[in-house]
């Protein structure tokens, strides 16, 4: 197998005949893996993508951010709650 690790981070590896790899050793080092380390893995655009839960968490966490289109100054929390509360005051007239 081949672990031979490129200055751009990226590896190149052979898929052995029961459809493993071997993550490099560098690579390992760099991620902080070691034996019994958990990842979850994901295809996305065509690519495996291998990350940790916490990684994946961040990531998700990231994104959310990102797209969020609410006011910065207000929680998500606080638009639900007030938007659970303006779909009550509609359903009920009278309150």
């Amino acid at each position: 197998m081949s672990d031979r690790v490129e200055s751009g981070g990226s590896s190149e590896v052979v898929v052995n005949r029961d459809g493993r790899i071997l993550i490099p050793a560098q690579v390992r080092r760099d991620l902080g893996l070691h034996a019994g380390s958990t990842l979850l893995l994901s295809v996305e655009d065509g690519r495996v993508v291998m990350e940790s839960r916490e990684q994946l968490v961040a990531r998700m966490r990231r994104e959310i951010a990102e797209s969020w289109q609410g006011d910065p100054q207000t929680s998500v929390v606080e638009e639900l709650l007030a938007d659970r509360r303006a779909e009550a005051a509609a359903e009920d007239p009278d309150s």
